[in-house]
């Protein structure tokens, strides 16, 4: 009897092990309520919201020594007060709960890339100058399985960037901030 009860035990802890390790959400998974829409962007007094990100492991961005089986992520979404979408792309999704992982540009070597960024407001356009690196820092809460766990995860933002602004042909560049935290869903 205290034999079974044992095998029975070290059965179920191994397999929740296995679990775990293979990618399946647990209670320290996911988006611990982040909202959904509030990642914000403000930029000479314009103000462009974004919401709906959701992830794909599409090893889109990578950085010398990656340890196997750690894919790059790539994350989109919209503009949720106009047309205006945001790319990024994190190559190491296994260090984001850390914190304090830097912003860039595609042509950087920063742990959170901003690729793409354009919206939308008060009758001008915005679009990422992306020969001006970011400046701040960003981390996460609830990645699991390397970004990839059903359950997604929360992302924080906190930087400054440069945009290009159009505003019916005047065109100028104005420094921006992006912050917020927000929801990220998985993609299929």
């Amino acid at each position: 009897m205290v034999l079974s009860r044992f095998l029975w035990t070290t059965s179920a802890a191994l397999l929740g092990a296995a679990t775990l390790a293979a990618g399946c959400s647990d209670d320290s998974c996911g988006t611990h309520g982040a909202p959904p829409d509030d990642l914000v962007v403000a930029a000479g007094g314009a103000v462009l919201t974004f919401g709906g990100l959701t992830s794909l492991a599409a090893n889109d961005c990578t950085l010398p020594g990656m340890p196997n089986g750690v894919v790059s992520i790539s994350l989109e979404g919209n503009q949720t007060d106009g047309s205006g979408r945001i790319t990024l792309c994190i190559p190491r999704p296994d260090q984001l709960n850390g914190g304090m992982r830097s912003l860039g540009t595609a042509t950087s070597m920063a742990e959170i890339r901003i690729i793409d960024l354009n919206g939308a407001a008060q009758s001008c356009t915005f679009t990422i100058d992306s020969t001006q690196q970011p400046t701040g820092t960003g981390g996460a809460e609830g990645v699991c399985a390397n970004g990839t766990d059903a359950a997604g995860f929360a992302l924080d933002l906190d930087g400054g960037l440069m945009l290009r602004r159009d505003c019916s042909g005047t065109k100028d560049t104005v420094p921006a901030t992006i912050k917020g935290r927000i929801a990220v869903a998985k993609r299929n």
